[in-house]
């Protein structure tokens, strides 16, 4: 199967096809780029990890930026774009590869680059974009991938070396926040019972009961689910076993073959939802991403 270019590589195609010296819309050349490289449908959908917009249309759309910012091509109007009498002597050379390598020989495109950047970080900054084959939202979006996955590491070995009773409020406070209602703390008398119940209405008609284990090694066993289905009482058919570490395949059958629903959340799904609801977490940076906002320079919306 062939791969996604990265967007280095579609500049010299994205150019050779403008070199028909026609207008062009950008959705028109993601298509017969995505033909050129016989991309499957699957390939096609595959999106940013931020989930904003496809891989492959934003390394499109990153290749054309850099074209223009380098001179090779203009845009005569809104959503279209034109190869300039640059970019045509640039393709009557028989360039066998443009990149960003190759763009550094026009003035514009190392304006482009190094504007508001203090000259002592040029060099570093124009390798780092030279070398990678990522483009700016990649890198950002991948960026932040690395330092969520980084938090969330740190997040379950704080999980795992917390006070047994803490995880489990830990756990019922998650609960709580993704909006399973109010809930009862029960005695800790026992380590294979319950450890909260849920109530999902305000006259707990109807309930869930939770069972919190915080393993520093091992899985959760049939054994475990088994008590936990037994100390189950028969006004509920519902019910949450959450743990740090994960479960062994019979602990997994023995919770699908239960006539109760029980859900098994293991360690990396906790953090996940942890994460994500804001539980053990808090903001320390936000970066905002603008765009040039087309409709505002709509002159027919005036």
């Amino acid at each position: 199967m062939n791969v996604i270019p990265d967007y280095q590589s579609l500049m010299l195609p994205l150019l050779e096809i403008s070199g028909d010296g026609n207008e062009h819309l950008l959705q028109n050349i993601i298509e017969l780029l995505s033909t050129k490289y016989n991309l499957t449908p699957e390939q096609r959908s595959v999106l940013l990890p931020s989930g904003t917009q496809p891989i492959f249309d934003n390394r499109v759309g990153w290749a054309k930026t850099y074209l223009k910012k380098a001179g090779l091509i203009e845009y005569p109007k809104r959503g279209y774009f034109i190869i300039t009498t640059r970019g045509k002597n640039v393709l009557s050379s028989k360039p066998k590869v443009i990149n960003n390598k190759f763009l550094k020989q026009f003035e514009e495109f190392n304006e482009f680059k190094t504007r508001n950047v203090q000259s002592t970080e040029d060099n570093e900054i124009n390798d780092i974009d030279t070398n990678t084959n990522q483009t700016p939202q990649e890198l950002i979006d991948n960026g932040f991938s690395q330092i969520e996955n980084y938090v969330k590491t740190e997040l379950l070995e704080r999980l795992k070396n917390v006070n047994p009773y803490y995880f489990e409020k830990v756990v019922l406070l998650l609960l709580k926040k993704m909006g399973y209602g109010e809930f009862v703390e029960t005695p800790k008398s026992r380590d294979g019972g319950i450890d909260g119940i849920i109530n999902e209405d305000q006259l707990g008609l109807s309930k869930i009961y939770i069972q919190a284990k915080r393993f520093t090694d091992g899985k959760v066993r049939e054994t475990d689910i088994r008590n936990f289905i037994g100390a189950m009482s028969g006004d509920t058919e519902k019910g949450i076993f959450v743990t740090t570490s994960d479960y062994d395949e019979h602990a997994k059958i023995k919770a699908k073959d239960a006539r109760h629903k029980i859900i098994l959340v293991n360690g990396q799904r906790l953090v996940d939802l942890m994460f994500k609801h804001g539980i053990g977490v808090q903001t320390k940076n936000i970066y905002e991403v603008k765009a040039v906002d087309n409709d505002f320079f709509d002159t027919d919306n005036i």
